[in-house]
């Protein structure tokens, strides 16, 4: 990863709360970043968990450098007053509505949360002079990519979700800020992050609270379909070395990935193994929207982030079981 270039910058980070949120706000804090936190705690899951969250950042070792402002991506007034008030020339815009799945039941929502609040930050951005500008993508933008493993110069003008679709659809109205006011953005497709602190919904997570309740586990499809899963650490060291790295490019696409793709079957056996049960699989049929695989091609994030991954889909499933272990033992 390059070094750091500068001591003590102030990062408007939103989605704080959040499962990659959180982690990235940690990172920037512990070498040396002060962190204004944007969050509106959106009841997509249990609030009290993200407060837990925060309250853990808070805590931390560097917590003094940290401010959390409860407030929404969307609220115009809000974050370009922020932006102003907090002096920050970094944002790091995570906030999202986020699920494949539930956005065909809302499209609507996801456009004006996704779309409408990612063009309320860069134009927030634009007005005050930030300098790097980095936002998360998805590998949804891919579809079902005939060619692997997936390359950022890949045609993605097929989206098979809403979700995907408005993920698409940010890299570009980012682009657009980039060309008219040379503002720096790094646009970040992730594949399919796993870890502590992992949304609920999510298939890892999900599966764990399930076996540990000795509940079914529903499989939808053969399991052959397959996902280059990522652990938070990588994920992580990926977004901060593109904050470093964006105003050497000016627009940048980066895929951030595992780089090894795993079956949904085998990552079952994963999480079995890791809980320590016997899965019992309630097959079902595939979800519309579902993509077939995932697989990130690495080679431009390898050359000029430096970024190679470096946890496998089984050590970070140990590691993801332990903390899910304590968490489901306290709730």
């Amino acid at each position: 990863m390059p070094d750091h270039p500068n001591s003590s910058r102030t990062v408007l980070l939103t989605g704080v709360a959040g499962f990659i949120g959180s982690h990235v706000a940690e990172a920037l804090l512990a070498r040396g970043d002060r962190v204004v936190g944007l969050d509106n705690l959106d009841d997509f899951y249990d609030p009290g968990v993200k407060r837990a969250t925060l309250e853990a950042i808070r805590s931390g070792p560097h917590g003094a450098r940290f401010e959390f402002v409860e407030g929404d991506i969307r609220d115009e007034e809000r974050v370009l007053s922020l932006l102003a008030s907090s002096d920050a020339r970094d944002v790091v815009h995570l906030a999202a509505r986020a699920g494949v799945r539930p956005s065909i039941q809302q499209p609507a929502l996801y456009a004006d949360v996704n779309v409408r609040g990612t063009t309320v930050m860069l134009e927030a951005a634009r007005r005050t002079g930030v300098e790097r500008f980095v936002m998360a993508s998805s590998s949804s933008v891919y579809g079902n990519n005939a060619k692997v493993p997936f390359a950022e110069t890949d045609d993605v003008s097929r989206p098979i979700s809403p979700y995907a679709a408005t993920k698409r659809s940010c890299e570009l109205v980012a682009h657009t800020f980039h060309h008219l006011y040379g503002l720096p953005v790094a646009c970040l497709r992730f594949f399919t992050v796993f870890g502590p602190r992992q949304r609920p919904d999510l298939a890892i997570m999900k599966f764990m609270r399930l076996m540990s309740e000795g509940r079914s586990i529903p499989m939808f499809g053969d399991g052959s379909t397959s996902r280059d899963f990522t652990y938070i650490d990588d994920i992580v060291a990926g977004v901060l070395a593109s904050l470093d790295r964006i105003p050497e490019h000016g627009y940048r696409v980066w895929n951030l990935g595992g780089n090894d793709p795993v079956s949904l079957r085998d990552m079952i056996a994963a999480v079995a193994e890791a809980v320590g049960v016997e899965p019992a699989i309630d097959r079902q049929p595939m979800q519309p929207g579902d993509v077939d695989r995932t697989y990130a091609d690495l080679t431009r994030s390898g050359a000029e982030l430096g970024y190679a991954p470096t946890t496998p889909l089984a050590g970070g499933v140990r590691r993801q079981w332990a903390w899910a272990r304590a968490r489901l033992a306290r709730a």
